[in-house]
């Protein structure tokens, strides 16, 4: 008997977007909810694309000379408090460890934010020489930021997973080239293993992360119509280092302060890739990132099961050599059935295969982000598969572009500035980048906030679109998670 649960989903993405993402990961088996107000299960086909990203960057990492390590979850409050501006933008979101077993502790103990405080605690400590530096360490862990604004999973939770590199260099150029360099970093997974475009930028005065002296990130525009920051990296400058009094003697035998970057990625792409590329029948998964990139469905009668069975088996061996391939050959569902459920779960590529398939040499081929079939011929299936992920790739970052183009206006005046975002799209608006006139735009357009400063700027500026005052820079400003 063909076992019945509830599959698909019951909404559409833009008729209700909010359900509809709710919906795809717990129907795609990416995430569950815990007892634990916004702390999230991530189920192992969420898990397993976060395992993916993680191998890609962390290579890239170790070939830039940085190396792993791990530092503790607990932070004293004391060492916390060490850099001003930087306690003053985590307070509010501090999770803190009282006791231990039934006693006070001496000194409370933060549940990590972030890591900037317990690392460079020992940075002054192990940082003495010129030839100590660079000093170029990264660690993949969780944070905690009790957040109080809505859950949502993936894109807003209190603790989320992410790496975090902490680096110290001699000299500010070459802090500002690794910048740079983890910049391209970023986009490069984003752009050839997310298939997700984005606005590169610097953040402005108010929105940089606290403790830096300037912030670079790269935004990304949803379907829902809001803005999501991606992954960052934060130039420190010596902030820092005068905090922590992490100090190095040059060349010239003379005590220096050390130049400081920390630059993260997070979880938070993972609801980014869900939401931009996913439709009506569930997630679309980028091929490169995919944990399965083909599942080979065969159809079977009773007459035909073993041989089918056995070319289906055949077949998954073959291409096992080069891609992630699944066989789904569970009896107690049907074809139909199963169709639906890969769908579902966004599996790139399915094949597949029956008696009069056999009978002809041939498989069936459906790519998920169009729907459409092809039938090829077995023995050319490795190489049309491969030029086929190939193109689904390609297509998937195309759609994610037109999505992100087609959704910024730019705006020279206030009610055109009202307008755009109301419609719920991204305002380029020429600006005076003064932080009150940007308190006074978050205000009157109910949480909108600037995303980031292109790093190319127009030459031809005119007023700032709020104030009217000069304007100094263009900038993109959007609802955001």
């Amino acid at each position: 008997m063909e076992k019945k649960e509830t599959q698909g989903l019951t909404v559409k993405k833009k008729d209700n977007i909010s359900e509809w993402y709710t919906q795809v990961i717990q129907k795609a088996d990416l995430a569950d909810y815990t007892q634990v107000s916004g702390c999230i299960v991530f189920k192992p086909n969420s898990y397993e694309i976060w395992e993916r990203i993680k191998y890609e960057v962390d290579k890239r990492l170790k070939d830039m000379g940085i190396k792993n390590s791990y530092f503790p979850l607990l932070i004293p409050e004391s060492l916390l408090k060490k850099e001003e501006d930087h306690v003053k933008g985590f307070s509010p979101e501090v999770a803190w460890v009282t006791h231990g077993g039934d006693k006070k502790l001496n000194e409370r103990l933060a549940i990590r934010p972030t890591s900037e405080t317990i690392m460079y605690d020992s940075y002054s400590k192990w940082i003495r020489s010129w030839r100590d530096l660079p000093l170029r360490l990264n660690q993949w862990n969780s944070v905690v930021r009790w957040e109080f604004k809505h859950a949502i999973p993936f894109l807003r939770t209190r603790e989320f997973l992410w790496n975090e590199g902490h680096t110290a260099f001699a000299t500010k150029e070459e802090a500002e080239q690794e910048m740079k360099d983890i910049l391209k970093l970023w986009q490069l997974i984003c752009n050839d293993y997310l298939a997700l475009p984005s606005l590169a930028g610097q953040k402005t005065e108010k929105e940089k992360f606290a403790g830096a002296e300037h912030t670079w990130t790269l935004e990304f525009y949803l379907p829902s119509g809001k803005a999501a920051q991606g992954p960052d990296a934060h130039f420190d400058g010596q902030k820092f280092a005068k905090a922590f009094d992490i100090k190095f003697l040059d060349k010239d035998n003379k005590a220096q302060y050390v130049y400081q970057n920390t630059w993260a990625i997070t979880t938070r792409m993972l609801g980014i890739l869900v939401m931009i590329h996913g439709d009506d029948k569930g997630l679309i998964l980028p091929p490169r990132i995919a944990p399965t990139q083909i599942v080979i469905v065969p159809i079977i009668t009773k007459k035909d099961k073993e041989n089918v069975l056995k070319k289906a088996l055949e077949i998954k061996k073959g291409l096992g050599k080069d891609f992630r391939v699944e066989l789904d050959d569970r009896e107690i569902y049907s074809p139909g059935w199963k169709f639906n459920e890969w769908e579902l779960k966004g599996i790139p590529i399915r094949i597949e295969i029956g008696p009069r398939d056999l009978e002809k040499d041939q498989v069936v081929v459906v790519r998920r982000d169009l729907n459409t079939k092809k039938v090829i011929k077995q023995i050319h299936i490795k190489k049309e598969i491969e030029a086929l992920l190939d193109t689904i790739q390609r297509s998937l970052f195309t759609k994610a572009k037109n999505l992100l183009q087609e959704n910024i206006v730019e705006v020279t005046a206030w009610k055109e500035f009202e307008r755009v975002i109301k419609d719920k799209k991204i305002a380029k608006a020429h600006f005076c980048n003064v932080t009150s006139c940007e308190d006074n735009i978050k205000a009157k357009l109910e949480g909108a906030k600037s995303l980031n400063i292109p790093f190319e700027q127009e030459g031809n500026l005119k007023n700032c679109a709020h104030c009217g005052k000069k304007a100094k820079v263009v900038a993109y400003f959007a609802k955001s998670y």
